[in-house]
């Protein structure tokens, strides 16, 4: 048989889905475990890329700089620690959830939240990381447990700085894992200092309006059938779907009630996924009292992603741009790997910036110091571009830092004598 041609049609894709069926609507199988997923870095860019930030010619606050050293400032004078949804913070950076997929849960998880603490910053656990990999026992084994990833974060981090964030799906909330971390004496330390705080997680960047997925062996999927849905064959491997969640405005608010009355000494965090109404969302939780709401733009995620997901959700950029002026403290996730797109992000109102892909790459790459020594590239990048646009403050950027392409210059003054 002749194969036939299909100019300006995607062809392959075809071919791959009449051979393959439901395994094409997602990645390569096989690719599971060694690989992280989300937006390719080939896609189109994002409003947030396309643009630039603009240094002023007059810069007052570095002549306030100047007057308080008694010298000229450097980029080496820019002062990045912050607070993060009620952390201190070293840096304008905390690392982002990552659950119970099988990439996080090789090791990567604990070294990961080690190298965080020691850098200062606020860590993110992920959803289904107890229902999956279980909770730990003080003195049993606890590898790719949640108490795993406590005790890495908790034996590093240095007195008064960082937190641990611990997200809670669905799922998470039948397994009941903010009742368990709350009681648990190795989270004492944390919640004794006000460093502990749990994430009501409404949806995520990657797959915005569906829940966490996971490929898992056919004896796990059994296993887990009471809890997740496990009902797709692919290849050798079985998917694990979590439940999305429900909300509504009301739902929402509710939810971040319930969680001052029965955490009052947690923090509360909210992650939303960049659904079109994002910016009432994160009103609704600022207004309900959540200390941080984190937005993941459809450039974000590290798990496992319908390949026809990658036009679904909107451009980290625009929901900031619809959000605005923020309501309170404003995180944003999706793509973060260098200091540019993270300094525009926090000109555009966000208060820190989420640390993915990027993380577990440095960290694959050098368990013992690669997340720090990524880190330390990304403060001198922000050390520098702030200094350029006259700012010494990781805080201090506005939307006036950032142009756009297609934006009309500013309408000029003529002076008339």
């Amino acid at each position: 048989m002749t194969a036939l041609s299909a100019a300006g049609f995607p062809a392959d894709q075809v071919r791959a889905r009449a051979r393959s069926g439901a395994a094409a609507v997602f990645p390569d199988a096989s690719s599971y475990g060694t690989s992280l997923f989300g937006a390719s870095p080939d896609a189109p860019s994002d409003v947030l890329d396309a643009a630039r930030l603009v240094p002023p010619v007059f810069v007052p606050r570095r002549l306030e700089k100047l007057i308080e050293l008694g010298r000229e400032p450097l980029y080496g004078d820019v002062s990045l620690a912050t607070s993060i949804g009620g952390f201190a913070s070293a840096l304008p950076v905390y690392l982002s959830a990552f659950g119970s997929t099988q990439v996080a849960g090789a090791g990567l998880g604990a070294a990961a939240s080690a190298q965080a603490a020691a850098i200062g910053i606020p860590m993110v656990i992920g959803e289904n990381v107890v229902p999956v990999h279980g909770h730990g026992r003080v003195g049993g084994a606890s590898a790719g447990t949640l108490l795993e990833r406590l005790r890495a974060y908790g034996d590093a981090v240095p007195d008064g700085l960082g937190g641990v964030v611990v997200q809670q799906s669905t799922e998470d909330a039948d397994a009941e894992v903010w009742n368990l971390v709350y009681s648990d004496p190795s989270a004492a330390p944390l919640l004794e200092s006000g460093r502990l705080a749990f994430e009501l997680k409404v949806g995520q960047g990657a797959k915005p309006g569906l829940g966490g997925m996971t490929l898992v062996s056919p004896a796990d999927a059994a296993s887990l059938a009471s809890l997740y849905a496990v009902d797709l064959s692919l290849g050798s491997s079985v998917l694990r779907s979590s439940s999305p969640g429900t909300f509504t405005p009301e739902i929402l608010r509710q939810q971040i009630r319930l969680m001052r009355n029965n955490f009052p000494r947690a923090g509360v965090w909210v992650k939303l996924p960049p659904g079109r109404d994002v910016a009432s969302a994160a009103s609704v939780a600022w207004e309900a009292g959540a200390d941080a709401v984190t937005v993941d733009g459809a450039e974000g995620g590290s798990g496992w992603t319908p390949l026809s997901f990658a036009s679904v959700g909107l451009p980290l950029g625009e929901c900031l741009s619809r959000i605005g002026v923020p309501g309170g403290c404003l995180l944003a996730s999706g793509r973060m790997w260098e200091g540019t797109r993270v300094a525009k992000a926090l000109a555009l109102g966000a208060r820190a910036a989420g640390l993915g892909r990027a993380a577990l790459l440095a960290v694959d790459t050098d368990p013992e110091a690669g997340l720090v020594r990524f880190v330390e590239a990304l403060a001198l990048e922000l050390r520098l571009l702030l200094s350029a646009l006259g700012q010494y403050q990781a805080d201090a950027l506005t939307p006036e830092d950032v142009w756009f392409p297609g934006t009309p210059a500013p309408v000029r003054e003529q002076v008339l004598s």
